[in-house]
């Protein structure tokens, strides 16, 4: 999918209210009393006629603007409840777009699992997705060619912890542990620009068995990177499911020390396993 992005700046998300939606050539106000089945009946055709006299080109500015992008469709900040399922759909992403490529960030939530005694843990921890995507014009991206980063909690620790001066790089190898292991290669850079002006955040994937070598940089100014060191601390403790964890509960009597369960010790490995 090519996004085409038309007289819209990096400002994105300056205004939370949405503009209205244009007027509809033959279309007039209908107002509802209560047992008004005349009015029903028009709001019902009206439904009908909306869809189809709104089928215009796809412009990444509107469909920013009204939240109906196809991609902020996997930017979910809705928890997952013990069946698997979305308690509620809500989304929320920061996206920075530049010249020759656009940013986008959003959290994702921890996975919880049952225990015996009938409370829950954290069975898989939480991430902070960067997704890459590339320009293919003036004001134009291409969805379709993503990149993605998931940050560890450590190494969200790391970005909100960085310097003016400092850089940071980290590696990660999607198939780790598994029979193809260094297929793909994935690298994360995030350089300063000089004169404490913002960063370069960089993103490399090669991928042998299709023999691509991508790579993508996105220049962050110091006002963007405030706003992604804000919201990065904001969001560590939820993908951590810390929130959760000190949130709506009250102390329980000790079990007996036969019933107690056993604490699991956390494994390294699961750092890597992303």
């Amino acid at each position: 999918m090519i996004a085409h992005f038309l007289g819209f700046g990096a400002s994105v998300g300056r205004n939370s209210l949405a503009p209205s939606p244009p007027p509809v050539r033959g279309a007039r106000s209908v107002h509802l009393g209560r047992g008004d089945l005349r009015g029903d009946e028009t709001m019902l055709r009206l439904s009908r006629f909306l869809p189809s006299a709104c089928r215009r080109g796809f412009d990444l500015k509107e469909s920013l603007w009204s939240g109906s992008l196809t991609f902020q469709q996997a930017v979910s900040t809705a928890a997952t409840n013990l069946d698997g399922n979305l308690s509620g759909k809500k989304f929320a992403s920061y996206t920075v777009f530049k010249g020759k490529a656009a940013l986008s960030i959003h959290p994702i939530l921890p996975s919880f699992s049952k225990l015996e005694s009938g409370g829950s843990r954290v069975s898989k921890n939480g991430s902070v997705m960067l997704t890459f995507f590339p320009a293919v014009g003036q004001r134009k991206y291409d969805y379709t060619k993503k990149q993605l980063f998931a940050l560890s909690p450590t190494e969200v620790g790391s970005l909100i912890s960085l310097g003016p001066a400092e850089s940071c790089e980290f590696f990660h190898d999607p198939s780790m542990k598994s029979s193809n292991e260094g297929t793909v290669k994935k690298s994360l850079s995030i350089t300063p620009l000089g004169s404490d002006s913002g960063y370069f955040v960089n993103i490399t994937v090669v991928n042998s068995a299709e023999r691509t070598n991508d790579r993508l940089s996105v220049p962050i100014t110091k006002a963007e990177f405030a706003v992604i060191r804000t919201t990065l601390s904001f969001a560590l403790p939820h993908i951590m499911g810390w929130d959760q964890a000190l949130t709506n509960h009250h102390p329980a009597p000790a079990p007996p020390a036969s019933s107690r369960p056993t604490v699991e010790r956390p494994h390294p490995d699961s750092e890597w396993e992303r």
